[in-house]
This record gives C-alpha cells, structure tokens and sequence, in this order.
C-alpha cells in the first residue's frame, strides 16, 4: 500500500467503539476458586465487593471490578492448563510502597518472580504470581 492509499483517519466512519473510555471490570477464569479467592483477599487484601454466586466473585478496585469466576459461568471454554498464564494484571502504587507490597508478599510466602527493581523505562517493578500462575505486577512510576 503507497501513502496516497493510506486512508485518512479523519475521514473513517465513526465506530461505535469509540465510546469506549475505560475498562470497567475484568474477569480471571480460575481453575482453584477457593485458592484464587484466598490469596486475592487475605494476601492482596482486596476488598469484596459481591459473590453473585459461588462461581463468580467481584473486588472493588477503585472504580474498577475484578472478578474471579469458572469458565462455565459465561461461556464454556475449558481452563487455562496448569503452568500458563492467562494474563498480566498491574496494579500501580507509589515508589515505597512497591516495596513494601514485596515485604508483604514474602512474609505471606508468596514467591516473587522478581524482586523491586528499576526499570530504564522509569518504572520500579515487582513481579509475582496468583495461585492458578496468572503473572501479577506491582508497579510505580518513578
């Protein structure tokens, strides 16, 4: 494709997509609900927002929801196979408190995958993972 090709963005059609401002909520399909809803309220401390049954549960984030649930509640995908992760959440505090989040998971013995570090991209990071291996990162801008 030339540049007298390309389309001007400026001249697309509308999308209805373009409403589209935020992430309202996201969903973790676990394969260890108990274990998942353990570590994300007694290791991460978030806090319960509702169990609209045993097969989905919501914390409150801020103004967003994370929701713990079985594959079988919205569709019927099988599980992601033990040793892959599904995703990558990050979660941003402040420079200090990345520390001290890798404090807390230690002394809850929770294995890092990588220790507080700053990255040349300005950010100080922390790496871990839940207990169905979804890769967790606690981040600051620095």
């Amino acid at each position: 494709m030339t540049n007298d090709q390309i389309p001007d963005p400026r001249q697309r059609p509308r999308s209805p997509f373009n409403a589209i401002r935020g992430i309202d909520y996201t969903v973790i399909f676990v394969r260890d609900m108990a274990a998942m809803c353990r570590f994300y309220e007694d290791v991460l401390a978030f806090p319960l927002l509702r169990e609209l049954s045993p097969n989905w549960i919501e914390y409150g984030l801020g103004g967003n929801t994370l929701a713990l649930a079985r594959p079988s509640r919205t569709a019927a995908d099988a599980p992601t196979p033990p040793g892959s992760a599904s995703l990558q959440l990050a979660f941003k505090v402040s420079a200090a408190e990345v520390d001290a989040c890798a404090d807390e998971l230690v002394r809850q013995g929770v294995a890092l995958v990588s220790p507080p570090t700053n990255q040349s991209f300005g950010h100080r990071t922390l790496f871990f993972r839940d207990p169905d291996g979804n890769l967790l990162e606690i981040y600051a801008e620095i």
